[in-house]
């Protein structure tokens, strides 16, 4: 069984690997920051966001399967920003943006990071 910090590094591995894949160009220096050099609240934000994951699924019986990738990322997108709302007194709009706001990378990355989350589970 995975401790929450691992479960966490598995989170920004995969939001990572969907930045180099899915953006479009050379993505911000932030966006690639290695697990050890993440500031501690997007260290929490990220194992907090992997637990309610992989909890969805665990109550779905598994059926998340059967979600869309879009549902998925819709999902993380959601548990993300109430994230960032609990660390960021006043975040710029950009880090709370809707999903029909956001960049198509950063909700391809998300549907990634659900589907990496599925196959930990």
């Amino acid at each position: 069984m995975s401790t929450p910090t691992e479960n966490g590094r598995v989170f920004r591995e995969a939001w990572i690997a969907g930045v180099l894949k899915h953006f479009p160009g050379e993505p911000k220096p932030g966006y690639v920051t290695p697990w050890d050099q993440t500031p501690d609240w997007e260290r929490e934000a990220a194992t907090a966001v992997y637990g309610q994951v992989a909890d969805f699924i665990r109550v779905s019986d598994g059926n998340t399967g059967k979600l869309t990738r879009e549902q998925k990322g819709r999902f993380v997108a959601l548990c993300w920003i109430a994230q960032i709302h609990k660390h960021i007194p006043d975040p710029k709009p950009s880090y709370v943006a809707d999903w029909d706001d956001l960049p198509e990378w950063q909700r391809q990355t998300d549907a990634d990071i659900f589907e990496r989350i599925e196959l930990e589970s």
